[in-house]
């Protein structure tokens, strides 16, 4: 057959829908390049997908096969950019994007999923660190397994602690697992800015958040101050956990920040003993919700035991089974998260260097 053209390379890529973005190849500008005189195709996402990739690369050798065009050279690789953020606030240096988890309730899975979705990120191949927001409830020293005062090197600015290859920070590396924090809203609001700007972040493409629960007058002072890109809601498909992850929602779009999909934990529980599976919290309420405001579902998880006993137990289920169903799950839903940031307008505030004039 004579040789292609790049119009119809790219009208074969036309055809193939991103399963994390719900657009086809070219029209989200994944396609970078098309030679047609080589077949040579580089393709170039705006989200890790390290585990995806090689899957991608297949569909598209594949299609062009299926057309007659064989032994294409097929490149799939990622970009993470900076994303907007709400309206005078300023992207943090070193931290390209800050993806807020919250919840409109407690007892949802937020802090587990926060943690699972940070790991996930990062075994999909991206720089990522987690930020523990719930100055008065803090649950990341212990489900990454790490404790301890932070180091400082300089005398101002403290160092992450490093857990699963995470960059972690928590107000829970600062006191005692049992002691209370009898703060008012203030001190919180205080405490959590200066564990957020005074961390020495190292060239992250995400920082995860996990917000306390509810939306009282805490949360939504840290969303007007802090340069979120986007926000994940956790909720479970039952009624009660639904009112409250509305409110969620609706707090975001006040402070003008895109929610990116839902999450929905405790979806479904299969019994160890005898395999059945019931819905204990009811079925589709995710589903349903995000139908309603136009929003994706971003993946629905069960209710496993080994998820809170891997949390409980300091390695998450991301990095205790890696290569396990809900792990699996864990990464398809980090994909989709990064994806939809993707689809929003990149950042263009420019980084200026500093200039000092000293005498001489």
């Amino acid at each position: 057959m004579p040789q292609p053209t790049q119009e119809q390379v790219e009208r074969l890529l036309a055809e193939i829908v991103d399963p994390h973005t719900g657009q086809d190849l070219v029209a989200w500008g994944a396609v970078k390049g098309v030679d047609g005189d080589k077949v040579a195709v580089d393709i170039v996402l705006g989200y890790p997908a390290k585990t995806f990739v090689d899957a991608l690369a297949q569909t598209v050798r594949a299609k062009l096969a299926a057309a007659g065009i064989a032994d294409a050279t097929v490149g799939v690789s990622w970009r993470v950019f900076a994303h907007k953020v709400q309206k005078d606030l300023t992207p943090m240096p070193n931290v390209k994007n800050i993806i807020a988890v919250a919840s409109g309730k407690g007892g949802v899975g937020k802090s587990t999923t926060a943690a699972n979705l940070a790991l996930a990120l990062a075994a999909e191949g991206a720089n990522v660190g987690v930020l523990d927001a719930d100055i008065y409830g803090p649950s990341m020293p212990r489900m990454l397994g790490v404790s301890g005062k932070p180091d400082t090197k300089d005398g101002q600015r403290i160092e992450p602690k490093i857990a699963h290859g995470l960059q972690a920070m928590s107000i829970g590396f600062m006191i005692d697992e049992d002691t209370p924090m009898i703060w008012r809203g203030p001190m919180v609001t205080q405490a959590l800015t200066q564990l957020l700007n005074e961390t020495n972040w190292s060239d992250l493409d995400y920082l995860v958040i996990d917000l306390p629960p509810g939306t009282g007058d805490i949360q939504l002072t840290l969303c007007q101050r802090v340069p979120v890109s986007g926000a994940v809601i956790v909720t479970t498909p039952q009624d009660i956990a639904l009112l409250d992850a509305r409110k969620g929602l609706k707090m975001f779009e006040k402070v003008e920040v895109p929610v990116l999909g839902i999450v929905e934990n405790m979806a479904l529980h299969t019994c160890s003993s005898c395999g059945h599976t019931e819905h204990i919290f009811g079925a589709g309420g995710g589903a349903r919700m995000a139908a309603q405001y136009g929003l994706p579902l971003l993946g629905s998880l069960p209710l496993d035991i080994r998820i809170r006993e891997q949390a409980d137990g300091g390695t998450p289920t991301v990095a205790a089974d890696p290569t396990g169903n809900v792990a699996a799950l864990y990464r398809e839903i980090a994909r989709k998260t990064a994806a939809q940031l993707a689809l929003h307008a990149r950042s263009k505030s420019i980084q200026f260097p500093k200039i000092v004039i000293q005498n001489t």
